[in-house]
């Protein structure tokens, strides 16, 4: 551990130690209750943490932003009209440079699985690097094998082969590469809405203007998206399903070589899938010839709840099913699983991937799997979740400027309208209520293609001391709207 907890800087007694260390706690929680006093709120109070971060003698957050805007790329975004200079993270708390602790109730975009520098994953790390921190998989290491067969070892039927990567966007675009190479056709159906990645085959199955830039995305058919609140068919699934049909009677040669989509639209919103939507839209997609392929890069990883991939929700096995963000906690990390049958079309030439498979960053992969059993994250995910989505739905019962709550588990999205029979998005009010929840302490993201949809992705340790703060925090907000 970092700070004055956990070393011994105190002299005396462990009795003296214990009293000191209390005192310290005491002074965080007595500056955090001024910091909210200071924005008008009375007895709202955040849960205690018994980790005190170390000084902060870096730079500024302005000299920071300075910095950033003269030598990063002006397309990279950040929050908050005075963005956050984050130092410092334990567990489901942020640090800011001044040592102010912040509720993190978005985990890095969905990312931080078991917690910021849990003390397993770190190890593991560290371990590792002081081994070996790169060679190649040309040459042998344990740490890719031991984490593949664990990974392996988490999905159903006959998924047990895996190809690393470095990212969602990576793994996506090889999903699509296998898929095309194994059924011989070009043609990818995904969904609108749908976020997939940036890269060049990726950017086609994005289906969202906001993320698309104008160049060529060739061989992929958006259809329609089967969302529950905004669709046209409400939560019927097969109707929805049709279109899916449709595309390959009317937009293809008959066959495809995949359906790419999302348990839940993470960027699009926490947009889940309509009931009975994805068997039937298998069942199409298989008699076309085509593949299946489950992104589970934000919903994987124990996310939800109810189950350790979304997809399981449905009732479906995927030929295909990517990951990332979670896998990791944090560690640039991706991966694609498929069956042997399917993996072996990548033998047709060379396929390689430098960095995939790093032992430092699968080493981390495997202490996040034991992690999530060992702690039980996904149990914690399902009953603290669930209550946290009552706590918000609650608030939607009190207030008109809540048009939806969806989501399970820790992927949870609350849609802001100025109108609900319209559903006319909220945008400056979203993005208000955000700012102000900053200031209280709490940190949460927002997506959507209107932007009006916060996406409540906390690590998977979140208690219900936890859910209660961020709940009432957004209830005090929105009551000063």
């Amino acid at each position: 551990m970092h700070g004055l907890i956990g070393r011994r800087v105190f002299s005396g007694s462990a009795k003296s130690l214990r009293w000191q260390q209390q005192r310290c706690f005491s002074k965080v929680a007595q500056r955090e209750e001024a910091l909210l006093q200071d924005n008008g709120v009375d007895g709202l109070k955040m849960p205690p943490c018994d980790y005190t971060p170390p000084p902060y003698t870096g730079p500024t957050a302005d000299e920071i932003l300075a910095q950033r805007k003269k030598y990063l790329s002006p397309s990279m975004p950040y929050f908050y009209d005075k963005p956050l200079n984050i130092v410092d993270g334990k567990r489901q708390y942020l640090f800011d440079e001044k040592g102010r602790r912040y509720l993190d109730g978005f985990g890095g975009i969905a990312t931080v699985s078991c917690g910021h520098c849990h003390p397993e994953v770190v190890e593991a790390i560290v371990n590792q690097t002081k081994r070996i921190q790169h060679s190649t998989i040309l040459y042998l290491n344990h740490a890719i094998g031991d984490f593949a067969q664990a990974l392996a070892n988490k999905l159903p039927g006959n998924l047990k082969v895996v190809f690393f990567t470095n990212s969602g966007t990576e793994a996506n675009e090889l999903a699509m590469l296998i898929a095309r190479l194994y059924t011989g056709c070009h043609d990818i159906i995904s969904l609108r809405n749908a976020y997939h990645g940036n890269g060049a085959g990726t950017m086609g199955a994005t289906a969202q203007a906001n993320w698309k830039f104008n160049v060529i995305q060739s061989g992929v058919h958006h259809a329609v998206n089967p969302d529950p609140y905004r669709g046209v068919f409400g939560s019927d699934g097969e109707k929805y399903a049709k279109d899916v049909q449709d595309l390959i009677d009317f937009g293809t040669s008959g066959h495809v070589a995949g359906f790419l989509c999302e348990a839940i639209q993470g960027v699009g919103g926490i947009v889940e899938l309509a009931p009975g939507y994805l068997p039937a839209v298998c069942n199409s997609v298989k008699k076309a010839g085509g593949l299946f392929i489950a992104d589970e890069v934000q919903s994987g990883f124990a996310r939800t709840g109810s189950n350790f991939w979304g997809f399981e929700g449905h009732g479906v096995v995927p030929d295909i099913v990517t990951m990332a963000k979670g896998i990791g906690n944090g560690i640039p990390l991706g991966a694609v699983v498929t069956t042997p049958a399917v993996a072996d079309v990548l033998t047709r030439r060379n396929y390689f991937n430098t960095f995939g498979g790093n032992p430092v960053c699968t080493a981390a992969g495997l202490a996040v799997l034991n992690v999530i059993e060992k702690e039980k994250l996904q149990e914690n995910a399902l009953l603290v979740g669930s209550y946290l989505k009552e706590r918000l739905n609650a608030l939607k019962d009190k207030y008109e400027l809540i048009g939806d709550v969806r989501g399970r588990g820790f992927m949870l999205g609350v849609e802001l309208v100025t109108d609900r029979e319209l559903k006319t998005p909220a945008k400056a009010e979203t993005m208000h209520v955000m700012d102000k929840m900053k200031d209280l302490g709490v940190l949460i993201g927002k997506g959507g293609f209107y932007g009006n949809v916060f996406r409540i992705t906390p690590p998977l340790c979140f208690t219900k001391e936890d859910a209660d703060f961020l709940a009432d925090a957004m209830d005090y907000t929105i009551s000063k709207i």
